[in-house]
């Protein structure tokens, strides 16, 4: 499929989500880390001066590139990964999507926006049939496909297999949130060591549409958001990767606990995304202990890309209980923005060279 490497930019390239980014796409089989950019305060510097490594030392060869500025006159790869914080990024994607090239967000700015999909491959890859009407209303050969808040990720993947079998109803769901999630240098540490903070600014109300949105259906050229009733808590915790979601479900259809189980285990996701470079073997893996899923012990699976489900059994209001775990920089943020730039270029959105 891919005859030489598609260039590619990381926007944002500095910081907690960028550094993801690029450790990614430094060795991707089919796209080549062409330019790192960030704001101007790094535009023109080292990348090793420009950006604070959280986990160990940059790839090789990366650290002595030279920062761009993020415009659409100095970045030329036709795909751009952006980790651009919200505060910048609405207009700035905007502009890149004007100029003709596919931009794969992190951020919030454009994901509820109608013709604007916001995609897991394994779960929604009919979504891209958004970018149809995005291009027509838009006026543009570029893009912008978005994926989701990172816990929500978690969630929309936890809840895909009972939706699609069962149908979801209602949700309650409680999430206990990494402190990689608040980007470096985040959360003081006397604030989170030995604590739970029962707040983080605007994540609450980013879950009901977004899981909404992900479990919803096109037609037509029109989304048509699952009627799912979502009631949210979010926390932080003292983890340092790995967010987890404690949910409780009402189905549509009544189901046993081994019809629950059974769709948990039988789910590989939609065919468009096995074959994929960053997919993992399992995107969803059931944990028959009792004490799993656990952010130290199962964040990392399939590379990070796996969510973890466990504790699955019956709820005495509802249906369902269940926890899942994802990793939240990977799967939840930089990895599922990479993951859907490969679904793009297989299914011939974006062309191969």
């Amino acid at each position: 499929m891919i005859r030489r490497k598609l260039p590619v930019a990381v926007l944002g390239a500095t910081g907690a989500v960028g550094q993801t980014f690029v450790r990614l796409l430094a060795a991707h089989p089919w796209f080549e880390l062409q330019e790192l950019a960030a704001s101007e305060r790094s535009a023109g510097r080292r990348y090793g001066d420009a950006a604070h490594w959280i986990d160990g030392d940059p790839p090789r060869g990366i650290a002595e590139r030279c920062v761009v500025p993020c415009t659409p006159e100095h970045v030329q790869s036709p795909v751009v990964f952006s980790a651009l914080d919200s505060s910048v990024a609405g207009e700035v994607e905007l502009a890149f999507a004007r100029a003709g090239r596919f931009v794969l967000s992190n951020a919030r700015n454009h994901r509820m926006e109608p013709d604007v999909p916001l995609l897991i491959p394994e779960v929604n890859p009919e979504h891209l049939a958004l970018l149809d009407r995005q291009r027509r209303e838009r006026g543009w050969e570029g893009a912008i496909v978005t994926n989701g808040n990172c816990a929500v990720i978690v969630i929309a993947m936890a809840l895909a297999p009972l939706h699609q079998r069962f149908g979801v109803r209602q949700v309650f769901v409680t999430t206990m949130q990494a402190v990689s999630g608040a980007g470096y240098p985040g959360v003081p540490s006397l604030d989170i060591l030995g604590n739970v903070i029962p707040f983080i600014a605007g994540e609450e109300e980013k879950i009901a549409p977004e899981t909404c949105k992900f479990l919803g259906r096109v037609t037509d050229g029109v989304l048509h958001p699952a009627q799912i009733a979502v009631s949210a808590q979010v926390t932080r915790v003292p983890v340092q990767h790995g967010h987890t979601v404690s949910l409780a479900v009402a189905l549509e259809r009544r189901a046993s606990q081994r019809d629950v189980f059974a769709a948990f285990a039988e789910w590989r996701g939609a065919p468009q995304a096995r074959e994929l470079p960053s997919a993992p073997e399992r995107p969803l893996i059931l944990h028959d202990a009792v004490d799993r899923p656990q952010p130290r012990r199962d964040a990392d699976a399939g590379g990070g890309m796996s969510v973890t489900v466990g504790a699955v059994r019956a709820d005495s209001i509802l249906d369902v209980r269940l926890v899942a775990t994802g990793h939240n920089t990977v799967r939840g943020a930089a990895g599922a923005s990479v993951l859907n730039a490969e679904l793009l270029v297989a299914q011939g959105v974006i062309p191969a060279t």
